[in-house]
Formats: C-alpha cells, sequence, structure tokens
C-alpha cells in the first residue's frame, strides 16, 4: 500500500534536492530515507534566523526593512483611496 501524498512529494523535488540526496545515499552513516536536502535547507535557514536574531546590527537593519516596507505600503494604500475618493467624487458631479 503506497501513501499517494508521499508519492507526490517525492515527485515535486528539484533537480538540486534530488542530486544532493542521491549524493548523500553513498555515505554510509546516512539512512536511505533521510531527506538530506530538507535537513540541510532546515540547517541554513535556523543558522540565517540565529545570526539576524543574535547580531544586534543585522536585526537592527532587517527592523528598518520592515518599518520602510510598511510605511511604503501604507503611503501606497493612502494614495489608492485618495484617487479612489477622487473617481467617486467625478461620478457624483457627472449627477
Amino acid at each position: 500500500m503506497t501513501n499517494p501524498y508521499l508519492n507526490n512529494q517525492q515527485n515535486s523535488n528539484s533537480k538540486v534536492d534530488n542530486t544532493i540526496n542521491d549524493f548523500a545515499k553513498e555515505i554510509p552513516f546516512i539512512p536511505e530515507n533521510f531527506n538530506t536536502a530538507g535537513f540541510l535547507k532546515g540547517v541554513l535557514i535556523g543558522a540565517g534566523l540565529t545570526y539576524v536574531l543574535t547580531n544586534q546590527k543585522a536585526s537592527q537593519a532587517l527592523f528598518k526593512a520592515i518599518v520602510k516596507a510598511g510605511n511604503l505600503l501604507q503611503s501606497g494604500t493612502e494614495e489608492l483611496k485618495e484617487r479612489f475618493e477622487d473617481a467617486k467624487a467625478e461620478i457624483n458631479a457627472q449627477k
């Protein structure tokens, strides 16, 4: 009996993931069903988050970028509201 979800997941791996997993199969102490590519992605993401959370300058730069993006989004939303109100006023003026 096969699990269709596991089969679909295995087919959706990228070429890089397949290459990494195939290379890892040749290493004797890594089990056959171990997802080495997924493990390495997790290690890299964890290392990046650890760096950002423990390095004060990196976290300040990240938070500044988030604040700038939020301000940009907010100003864009306000501009859209103004355009909507202008269009609404034009329609009301034509009546």
